[in-house]
């Protein structure tokens, strides 16, 4: 892990700032996804789709026994580069590299990923980032600190906001405290102000309350929440609330914009984490998760109002949330230019692979 002296001045980039592309990891018959695998595969189609049309290419891991059928099932005219690939899960989000701005160019910055907190094997996934680094300009970074990329949210100032019940699982980092993370954050991320909400779970997330499940920033001073406002006598509302209270509080002079909360169960009777916040901007195109429930016409009036300016694309997610995630989980966006142009010139003409 580089000191922190001598790092470059890193800054996060906002997720609205212009991207050339998005990481897909394809689901997979060795993976969790097997009972659902046709329909994983036809949404995470539908999202490819969805995301060139939003102006960026795909870049598409593939374990090597899919890689026929991903070929088959995706246009020939997509732009998509497939490249062979061993991982655990599918949750890029989680352990592909964050991009930063820096004096040299925009940087790859990867953290530890250990199966958020040791709950699954996460050795492959953890790996992936040495595959994927030498499509950048810049030279990887790597921080030791255990951190996935849906567990910290910034905006264009610089400010970034997470959750306690994530940072302070002993199995990601120990005994680090605030004082840890919020440096920690300022060297390799440059966030000038860190905040980190106390409250807010959904039941069934494995992530400890990622905040991109539960709140997010837009780039004119407003935040989205999942809230449970429709639902005041769920198990969810005290919590949820609590976070509304947190958030309005830290963020007083901001617009805060409410989402109804769906109530879904597989088929044991467990409750699905779905999440209308855990949507993806995709340059101007907002790709939300729906689920096929009486709330999902709401969720979309909400955020047509908080991103005005932005195109929202539904995209059923109903089958993701039954592994206990949802959109903004699978992807991981790339900002324009921070891969070589010969990369970008593979998928210009069709589907590319490597």
């Amino acid at each position: 892990m580089p000191n922190s002296h001598t790092l470059p001045s890193l800054t996060l980039l906002p997720e609205w700032a212009r991207q050339e592309a998005v990481v897909l990891a394809w689901p997979h018959g060795q993976s969790d996804w097997l009972p659902w695998l046709d329909q994983a595969r036809a949404t995470y189609v539908e999202l490819i789709t969805a995301i060139n049309a939003a102006g960026a290419a795909v870049i598409l891991l593939c374990d090597d026994s899919e890689y026929g059928i991903a070929k088959s099932m995706i246009s020939m005219h997509a732009r998509v580069l497939i490249v062979k690939a061993s991982y655990n899960d599918t949750w890029t989000r989680d352990y592909v590299f964050v991009t930063c701005e820096s004096e040299a160019g925009n940087t790859p910055v990867e953290f530890t990923f250990n199966g958020w907190g040791q709950k699954f094997n996460a050795q492959k996934d953890n790996e992936i980032n040495k595959t994927l680094a030498p499509f950048c300009q810049q030279a990887l970074i790597t921080c030791a600190t255990v951190l996935e990329g849906g567990a910290i949210e910034i905006d264009q100032n610089q400010i970034l906001m997470t959750t306690a019940s994530c940072l302070y699982n002993p199995k990601r980092n120990g005994d680090m405290d605030d004082a840890s993370y919020t440096s920690m954050f300022s060297d390799y991320l440059g966030a000038q102000q860190t905040f980190i909400f106390k409250h807010g779970h959904l039941e069934g997330d494995d992530t400890d309350g990622h905040i991109d499940t539960l709140a997010r920033f837009t780039p004119l001073r407003g935040i989205v929440m999942q809230s449970a406002f429709n639902r005041p006598q769920d198990p969810h509302f005290s919590e949820l609330n609590a976070l509304r209270n947190e958030i309005q509080s830290t963020f007083a002079d901001y617009s805060l914009f409410e989402l109804p909360l769906p109530h879904m169960t597989n088929a044991e009777g467990d409750r699905l984490p779905a999440s209308y916040a855990n949507f993806l901007i995709c340059n101007q195109t907002i790709l939300a998760p729906i689920y096929n429930q009486p709330e999902d016409a709401v969720a979309i009036e909400v955020l047509q109002k908080a991103f005005a300016n932005y195109k929202i694309v539904p995209i059923d997610c109903s089958v993701i949330v039954h592994q206990f995630g949802s959109l903004h989980c699978i992807t991981m966006q790339i900002p324009h230019n921070t891969l070589k142009p010969d990369i970008l010139e593979r998928v210009n003409n069709g589907v590319a692979s490597l």
